[in-house]
């Protein structure tokens, strides 16, 4: 196998997405309380977030393939490095690699891999073209990588806050994104929901479910899983996802770069509370 070859099959897991992805279940695994007393359950939950993380991403570019001739020339398999068979098999090969630290995980966790695993693969053929339900798809993957995380340990609690948090908060995002692109995305000849029902339509339904998600940030604290630590952290999260949702119906660029920050700063608040019980 040549280099270019190499690189090809490097760039077709995508690594930075990859690695950041497994991050987030570790996140999730030590908001459960369980990363560091349950390092194989949590070291096998990653190994699995990676592998099939980088199996979705080769799949996608797979059935993309054609789409990347026009759009990404300088992509693995648009270039000649990787042959469509050959991102196909690395695909498989990844998902079973997946699989296999998957089934070491208690049911619920599996339950989740399962899914994640269906979802990843239809995302492309089935739900990337559908107004509003690509996002949902992108949404639920990129909040269930806390949830696994957390189910691979035992208490999901927590995570399944943190998973709602930044599931509906980046479904928020994607749309405030598509309202972004969507001059781009018309002349593409695609379907956003900003498309399909309106720019100030779309973005209401994006702060709603914005809306949601803030709604449920304080039941950690109500529960008596984390403390005041957690909240004063979150509740400065929620109000600049809020400014952002408000600021996205003037300025969708700032909008969505500031609800990133956002979020960011409310998944610190679950390991601030995770951190504030262990050292307390």
């Amino acid at each position: 196998m040549d280099t270019d070859a190499l690189r090809g099959y490097f760039e077709l897991a995508r690594p930075t997405n990859t690695f950041v992805a497994g991050v987030l279940t570790f996140v999730g695994a030590f908001v459960a309380g369980g990363a560091v007393t349950r390092p194989i359950l949590a070291g096998a939950a990653v190994l699995a977030t990676w592998l099939a993380t980088a199996a979705g991403n080769a799949i996608n570019d797979y059935f993309d393939r054609d789409i990347d001739r026009i759009n990404a020339p300088d992509r693995a398999i648009p270039r000649g490095a990787v042959s469509p068979r050959g991102a196909l098999v690395y695909s498989g090969v990844l998902f079973a690699g997946a699989v296999v630290f998957a089934v070491l995980l208690p049911p619920l966790a599996i339950a989740i891999a399962a899914i994640n695993l269906v979802a990843l693969v239809a995302y492309t053929r089935v739900f990337k073209g559908l107004p509003g339900a690509g996002n949902a798809v992108v949404a639920y993957l990129g909040g269930s990588t806390f949830l696994f995380g957390a189910a691979a340990v035992g208490d999901v609690r927590a995570g399944s806050v943190l998973f709602a948090l930044a599931a509906l908060s980046t479904f928020t995002r994607e749309v405030i994104k598509d309202v972004e692109d969507i001059a781009g995305d018309r002349a593409e000849g695609l379907r956003t929901l900003p498309i399909v029902v309106g720019e100030r339509r779309s973005l209401l339904v994006a702060g709603f479910v914005l809306v949601i998600a803030v709604a449920a940030s304080p039941m950690p604290f109500l529960w008596g899983i984390f403390g005041l630590p957690y909240l004063v952290v979150v509740v400065p999260a929620d109000v600049v996802m809020v400014a952002a949702v408000v600021l996205a119906f003037d300025d969708p660029t700032t909008g969505q770069q500031l609800l990133k920050y956002g979020m960011f700063l409310a998944a610190m608040a679950f390991v601030v509370g995770r951190l504030a019980v262990v050292l307390g």
